[in-house]
């Protein structure tokens, strides 16, 4: 990965991180190792990608919108309208464009951690699951999302978004509509195998 150990990485988010959010992401990068061993993805490569997940977080909206814009990469509506989504889109254009980081699967996990999409690699569902119940977690109901993650990715999936989506209508915020997708993808699947 262009010369980006682990430990360059570790060094690199401590720097661009707060205390808080980089312990964050090494809790992440931890769960989505133990995700990945557990359901078949590069245990490696999953926890770099939890690692740099959140590696655009703590900068400023300015630098992640200019970041954005110099990627060419044009946010949709919803992603307009919710500026906690813009973390996630520069994120994946920093690991790209100023890591030098090119690896599609890796980009996708960090590029789609808040909102999942339809037809997500198992590496992403790892980060997108290790987002949820990582080790400072203290949300109602983390300690079942912890337990549904040792069961079924699905039914933890399931569990996670039947947990966002309200919470987002409740607040009046935008649902992506990637999150809409996932849903419906999970939901359809299971249908079909119980038909």
């Amino acid at each position: 990965m262009n010369g980006w150990t682990d430990e360059k990485i570790i060094e690199l988010i401590r720097s661009r991180l707060s205390t808080e959010r980089f312990a964050h992401s090494l809790n992440v990068a931890n769960s989505a190792r133990e995700l990945a061993e557990r359901y078949g993805a590069d245990a490696d490569k999953a926890y770099t990608a939890g690692l740099l997940h959140d590696v655009m977080k703590n900068a400023a909206p300015e630098e992640q919108l200019g970041l954005i814009s110099s990627a060419e990469i044009e946010l949709m509506p919803a992603e307009k309208a919710n500026q906690k989504l813009w973390h996630a889109i520069a994120g994946a254009a920093y690991i790209k464009f100023v890591m030098g980081i090119n690896d599609r699967e890796l980009l996708r996990a960090v590029r789609y951690h808040t909102t999942g999409r339809a037809e997500m690699s198992t590496l992403e569902k790892c980060v997108y699951l290790a987002d949820f119940i990582s080790a400072e977690r203290k949300y109602n109901g983390v300690d079942e999302m912890r337990r549904l993650c040792g069961i079924s990715m699905e039914d933890a999936i399931i569990y996670a978004l039947c947990f966002e989506i309200p919470d987002l209508v409740a607040r009046g915020q935008v649902i992506h509509p990637d999150s809409i997708d996932l849903y419906n993808e999970v939901m359809i699947n299971r249908t079909r195998r119980k038909a």
